[in-house]
């Protein structure tokens, strides 16, 4: 599905071949850069568009802000590349919500042509393109009182998985379980809008299947985890 995590740096990104069938690829991302794919984050907002200079200007951290800029400029910057577009050529769109139809399901390109997930945490982001829905997510590995915030709200038998480990352990199972999960629902397009217990992607070191998706673990560095999430086609095809 995938063969490594590429690395985005200052430089422009030199893109292979696109990936086709249920093939991704991914790439990383130090948000705390000044330069992203050959353009300087200080100028990102003659990349970026309305919408996402809005965003940035709400938020009032000058590190926060950073990063999400970085990070949308690495995004820009990996679709232009792949798309054969300037990045500011670029137009981002929302789909319909999966659950009330409303416009604001996946972020996607306006015309199609690639699919796209972007996440950030602390000061790294993962980018995803597919040819199919994907979904991408990393986490910083999460304190005590994080896992006791959420351990309720997982499904039953992941708060079970987690509540039978000892306490130490539980903060690097609970980030496997939140990545694999998001990245589930970023390429559902449903969000957290029906909570957290559902899928079941478990705990242990490798992922539970989840009908329709293939789910994978990500490398990633000391203090986080970050998983994939690709469309099954066949799998659906066979459900259908």
């Amino acid at each position: 599905m995938i063969e490594y995590v590429n690395q985005l740096g200052p430089g422009a990104p030199r893109i292979g071949p696109p990936p086709a069938g249920t093939a991704a690829s991914v790439w990383s991302l130090d948000t705390t850069a000044d330069t992203v794919g050959g353009y300087r984050v200080q100028e990102a907002d003659a990349v970026l568009d309305a919408g996402e200079r809005e965003k940035a200007a709400r938020l009032l951290l000058p590190g926060h802000r950073h990063r999400y800029l970085a990070s949308h400029l690495g995004l820009r910057v990996l679709l232009g590349a792949r798309l054969g577009l300037d990045p500011r050529e670029v137009t981002l769109v929302r789909e319909d919500c999966p659950c009330c139809g409303d416009p604001h399901g996946r972020p996607a390109v306006a015309g199609g042509g690639i699919h796209f997930s972007l996440s950030h945490s602390g000061d790294l982001a993962y980018l995803a393109l597919a040819a199919v829905p994907v979904g991408v997510d990393i986490e910083e590995t999460p304190g005590a009182d994080a896992v006791a915030d959420v351990l309720g709200s997982l499904h039953p038998a992941e708060t079970a998985e987690l509540t039978a480990l000892v306490p130490s352990l539980r903060p690097d199972a609970l980030a496997r379980v939140w990545c694999r999960k998001e990245a589930c629902l970023k390429a559902s397009g449903t969000g957290l809008a029906l909570g957290l217990a559902e899928p079941y992607v478990g705990s242990s070191p490798a992922p539970a299947p989840v009908p329709g998706w293939i789910l994978t673990d990500l490398p990633a560095p000391d203090g986080y985890a970050a998983a994939l999430a690709i469309a099954d086609r066949q799998e659906r095809g066979n459900r259908a």
